[in-house]
């Protein structure tokens, strides 16, 4: 399949009433989400350690395309670790044999940290058995809102 950098060549992939997934991928732990059919809300789904655990993660849903936050540095730059979710995403998209689109995740963490901690008042403890697949769905519904307005 592909690997996009332009939501408008991303959705024309796209099957409608179908899912899309938020990926917050790590070394470590895969933060993941998932949008309802029309494709307007994310909701945190789980968090996962291998490819193989997302396979069966997902493997009762109707899967149109992932979203995989591809982490910047502040100034713009990728480093190491956006060559590594870069390669992955790869691996994804031709193993699911579906669509990738990139999405900007510079604040997605601090952002999802921020809310697990003023709004959802969770301990740090709590908040680090969530946070990943929290960032996975701020990462998700940045896109759904931009694919929203295409």
């Amino acid at each position: 399949m592909s690997v996009f950098e332009i939501p408008v060549d991303f959705k024309k992939q796209l099957k409608p009433m179908t899912q899309l997934v938020g990926i917050d991928y790590g070394i470590k732990r895969i933060g993941v989400a998932v949008s309802d059919l029309m494709w307007m809300s994310a909701t945190p789904l789980g968090i996962v350690h291998s490819m193989k655990e997302l396979e069966i993660l997902l493997s009762d849903r109707q899967i149109s395309g992932f979203i995989v936050g591809l982490p910047k540095q502040m100034n713009g730059l990728e480093g190491s670790q956006a060559k590594l979710t870069r390669e992955w995403a790869e691996i994804l998209s031709q193993k699911t044999q579906k669509p990738v689109l990139f999405w900007d995740e510079r604040f997605s963490s601090s952002v999802a940290s921020y809310v697990l901690t003023q709004e959802a008042d969770l301990s740090r403890k709590r908040q680090k058995e969530v946070l990943d697949k929290v960032a996975a769905a701020y990462i998700l519904q940045g896109a759904l809102d931009l694919l929203s307005a295409l």
